[in-house]
């Protein structure tokens, strides 16, 4: 799959091309999309990465990360805010426990799913 961001009329909107039978097909788009931004490399886990992972709801850019490594956490408290279709989205964490490793730096462009942190 491949996402893109088009705008047309001046509305942004962020697509998904499946590929089926060895082609990618798509409408052209109506107006030029923007240059996508390199995805970011996936960075090696730390020494003592925790098991937790909290991961990216849905693509978007980091706006900023709101704990440190070694900060304890509850189930429910924001770790990062994603800007996701012109929205701030809050990711928090899944369970409680103590942040093991930050993954991910404000201003990153990451995909659905991609690790943002990890929690021990």
């Amino acid at each position: 799959m491949k996402n893109y961001t088009i705008t047309v009329n001046g509305n942004v909107y962020d697509v998904t091309v499946e590929e089926k039978g060895g082609a990618v097909s798509a409408p052209a788009p109506a107006a030029a999309p923007r240059a996508a931004a390199p995805a970011p490399a996936k960075a090696a886990a730390p020494q003592g990465a925790g098991s937790i992972k909290v991961e990216a709801g849905a693509a978007g850019k980091v706006l900023s990360i709101e704990v440190n490594v070694g900060d304890a956490v509850k189930a429910g408290d924001s770790i990062a805010v994603l800007e996701v279709m012109k929205m701030e989205t809050p990711v928090v964490a899944p369970k409680d426990g103590t942040v093991a490793s930050i993954d991910t730096k404000a201003g990153d462009m990451v995909e659905a799913g991609a690790l943002l942190a990890t929690l021990n």
